[in-house]
C-alpha cells in the first residue's frame, strides 16, 4: 500500500486525502492547528457562532462530487441550502442591488440608476457564462504544469477566447458605464486577492456562477463542510494528526520522502502540501535563486476581520452584504501601491444568522465583518492602535449606510489581522490567495501543482492551480489526487 502525507488540512488537503484513501492509499494528514480547516475555522461562544475564512459558497456540484466519487451522498454529511436573496450591494449614492439568479429583478434594480446598464445586463451575463464554460472545460478539469497540457492546440484556441490580455475593468467597461455596476462586478477580482483594474477578464465568469448557478449556505455554518470531510476521511481510514507542525521536509536525492514534525518523523511515497506553495519555497526548500524569484512575485491582498455578536437584528441586512465606497479605485491604490489599509474600504458583512437562526441567540446577529487589507510589509504595522482606528472607521462608514451598530449592544468581539492569518495558517506574508492575479503571468501561470525541482512533492490550495475560492481549492485537491492515482 502506497503512503501519502498531506501537510495541512484545508479544503484542498482534505479533498485530496479522502480521494486517495478511497482509492486504497494509506493517507496521513498533518495539521498545525488544533482543528482542521486551514483558513476556514469556527468560533463558537455558545450564544454566537462565526466562520473564519470563506463565507460565500458556490459551485455546489464540486463538493457533491467529492462525496459521490467516494460512493457517498453529500447530504448525509453536509446540509446545503440555497440563498435566494444572493448578495445585497449597498452603494454610496443610496441605491441597493440584490444580486441573485432572478435576472429580471436584478435588471430592474440596476435600471433604478442606469437604464443603459440594465439593458446590457443579459448580454453581459451571457458573455460571463461563455467564459465559465471555457474555464470548466479547459482549466478546471486538468493540471496544467506539463508542457503538453499547457500548449495543447485546443487549450490555446479557447485561451484566446477568454480575453487574457484584457483587464476585468476594461472588459466590464465594454458593457457598463455606471460606477455602481462596475464596482459590483469588479469586486470579483478580490475573490482571487486581486485588483479589478489589473486582473484579467476571465474572472467575470463569477457573474455566471453567482447570477445563474446561485449562492449556497451550509446549515450550521461553512465550517460544517470541514466537519463533513473530516467524518468521511476517518471513515476511509485517514490518519489525522492535529497540533502537529511540520518543521522540515525530508528530501533525498531530489525526492520528497517524508516530513519531520515537532514530535515525530513520518515517511511516505508522495507528499502533498496544503501549506501555501510560496511559504514552502520560502521556509523549506527554496534556493537563493528561488527566493530571489519569490520576491519578484506580487502577493495577493489579505484581510482584516471583525467578529461581532450583537444583541440586535438589522432589517436592512441579508445573509451576504457589501458596502461600496465612494471611489472604488482608491481602495486598490492603497492596498497594492501604498501597501496600506484604505481610508474608505469596501465592507463585506456575512450575517448568517439571517438564514440560519441557530447561529445567534434569539433576536441577535452574528456579524462577520471583512475589509480588504494589504499583505504584510514594513509599510503598515498591525498594532492595537491601528486596528482600533480601523474599527472606528468601519463602524462610522456603516452608520452612513444606515447600519448603526450600537457599541452597548455588542456582546462579543474578536479581530483577526493579516499577521494572525500568517501565524495560524503559514500563509505567505499573511495573504489569502498566495500571489495576486494582477498580471498575465501570475493569473495564468500560478505555482505548479507539482514541484519542478523536488520529485514526489505536490501542492494544493489557493496558491496553485486552479486558483482561490472554496470550489477551486477543493478541485485542486481532487486533481492532484487523480495525478497520484494515475501514477500508480
Amino acid at each position: 500500500m502506497k503512503k501519502v502525507i498531506v501537510v495541512g488540512a484545508g479544503l484542498g488537503g482534505l479533498s485530496c486525502a479522502v480521494r486517495l484513501a478511497y482509492h486504497g492509499f494509506s493517507v496521513t494528514v498533518v495539521e498545525k492547528q488544533a482543528t482542521l480547516g486551514g483558513k476556514l475555522q469556527q468560533v463558537d461562544t455558545g450564544e454566537y457562532q462565526f466562520d473564519l475564512g470563506p463565507s460565500t459558497i458556490t459551485m455546489k456540484h464540486v463538493f457533491s462530487n467529492v462525496f459521490s466519487d467516494c460512493n457517498r451522498k453529500l447530504e448525509d454529511y453536509v446540509s446545503f441550502y440555497s440563498i435566494e436573496s444572493g448578495t445585497r450591494n449597498f452603494f454610496s449614492d443610496g441605491h441597493v442591488v440584490d444580486f441573485n439568479t432572478d435576472i429580471e429583478h436584478v435588471q430592474s434594480q440596476i435600471a433604478a440608476y442606469s437604464s443603459d446598464d440594465a439593458l446590457q445586463y443579459p448580454k453581459f451575463l451571457a458573455a460571463s457564462s461563455r467564459f465559465y464554460h471555457i474555464a470548466e472545460q479547459r482549466f478546471f478539469n486538468q493540471l496544467l504544469y506539463a508542457t503538453k497540457a499547457k500548449f495543447s492546440p485546443k487549450l490555446i484556441k479557447d485561451f484566446l477566447k477568454i480575453k487574457p490580455l484584457t483587464s476585468l475593468e476594461r472588459w466590464h467597461n465594454s458593457f457598463f458605464k455606471h460606477p455602481n455596476t462596475l464596482a459590483m462586478f469588479g469586486r470579483y477580482a478580490t475573490y482571487v486577492g486581486s485588483s479589478p483594474y489589473q486582473a484579467p477578464a476571465i474572472f467575470s465568469m463569477m457573474a455566471h456562477v453567482e447570477g445563474r448557478q446561485g449562492i449556497y449556505g451550509i446549515r450550521g455554518g461553512t465550517y460544517a463542510l470541514v466537519k463533513g470531510l473530516e467524518k468521511l476521511a476517518l471513515e476511509l481510514g485517514v490518519t489525522i494528526h492535529t497540533n502537529t507542525e511540520v518543521k522540515q521536509l525530508l528530501i533525498k536525492n531530489g525526492r520528497a520522502v517524508g516530513v519531520e514534525t515537532d514530535n515525530t518523523t513520518l515517511f511516505a511515497d508522495e507528499i502533498v502540501s496544503n501549506i501555501d506553495a510560496l511559504t514552502v519555497k520560502e521556509k523549506f526548500i527554496g534556493t537563493a535563486s528561488d527566493l530571489h524569484k519569490l520576491e519578484k512575485r506580487e502577493p495577493s491582498l489579505s484581510g482584516f476581520v471583525l467578529l461581532l455578536g450583537v444583541d440586535e437584528q438589522f432589517e436592512a441586512l441579508r445573509h451576504h452584504n457589501v458596502f461600496f465606497p465612494t471611489n472604488y479605485a482608491d481602495e486598490f491604490d492603497a492596498i497594492f501601491k501604498k501597501k496600506s489599509v484604505p481610508q474608505e474600504p469596501t465592507i463585506y458583512i456575512c450575517n448568517s444568522s439571517e438564514s440560519d437562526e441557530a447561529r445567534a441567540k434569539q433576536g441577535a446577529s452574528n456579524l462577520f465583518v471583512l475589509i480588504n487589507a494589504p499583505y504584510l510589509t514594513d509599510n503598515f504595522s498591525w498594532t492595537t492602535q491601528t486596528t482600533s482606528g480601523i474599527i472606528n472607521r468601519v463602524l462610522k462608514q456603516l452608520n452612513q449606510f444606515g447600519i448603526d451598530i450600537n457599541e452597548d449592544k455588542i456582546e462579543y468581539e474578536e479581530q483577526m489581522t493579516p499577521l494572525d492569518i500568517a501565524n495560524r495558517t503559514e500563509a505567505y506574508k499573511g495573504t489569502i490567495y498566495g500571489m495576486s492575479s494582477n498580471n498575465f503571468k501570475q493569473a495564468f501561470f500560478r505555482m505548479p501543482n507539482k514541484d519542478k525541482q523536488i520529485d514526489q512533492l505536490y501542492y494544493v490550495g489557493g496558491s496553485t492551480h486552479p486558483g482561490g475560492g472554496t470550489p477551486m481549492v477543493t478541485l485542486s485537491g481532487t486533481l492532484v489526487a487523480n495525478e497520484i492515482i494515475d501514477k500508480y
